[in-house]
């Protein structure tokens, strides 16, 4: 019997070892998310968030009626906000994206060209970051890297991607 007690005094010894050692990863968040506002330049360059304004209404509507007559009430409420154009005081270079999460907020993020020795020529080692043609598209943001991905065939089965730097998220404007 004391032969097993070691062994399971050992085993728990190398667990919580394990435990220690192991780091835990960093939690990824995949969003689908819009893109508000697109820019792209190889020269430097400050980047201003414009102005954006988003709305949502809801109507309620009834109607009573008899063989003769038809009365209706109703009414809509219509909620907005609206965030003012500031600058981010980043100085970048490349394609800037201002992407609308679904709570509102903003998400600043950039690529600069990537460098690829297997290209020649005038453009040197360098190819331009991949850019999505739509404004939806889904952002695995992990850490201060957010991979966007979307669709680039007709039976959304084909995908393209590129990892760009998150240099800020702008809070949730303040409803008017």
């Amino acid at each position: 019997m004391p032969g097993l007690l070691e062994g399971l005094c050992q085993m728990r010894i190398v667990i919580v070892a394990l435990i220690l050692v192991c780091p835990v990863p960093a939690l990824a968040q995949t969003l689908n998310v819009k893109i508000v506002d697109r820019q792209d330049n190889e020269t430097e360059y400050t980047y201003v968030v414009p102005t954006h304004f988003s709305s949502q209404s809801n109507s309620y509507a009834t109607c009573n009626g008899s063989e003769s007559s038809v009365n209706c009430n109703g009414s809509t409420t219509t909620n907005g906000y609206s965030t003012p154009a500031h600058q981010v005081s980043y100085h970048v270079r490349g394609a800037t994206f201002s992407l609308q999460l679904p709570d509102g907020r903003i998400a600043v993020v950039n690529c600069e060209s990537k460098f690829a020795e297997h290209f020649a020529g005038p453009a040197g080692n360098h190819r331009s970051c991949r850019q999505p043609l739509v404004n939806n598209v889904q952002a695995d943001f992990h850490g201060d890297k957010a991979k966007l991905e979307w669709v680039v065939s007709l039976d959304g089965k084909k995908r393209q991607s590129e990892t760009y730097r998150v240099l800020a998220i702008l809070d949730k404007p303040v409803s008017n």
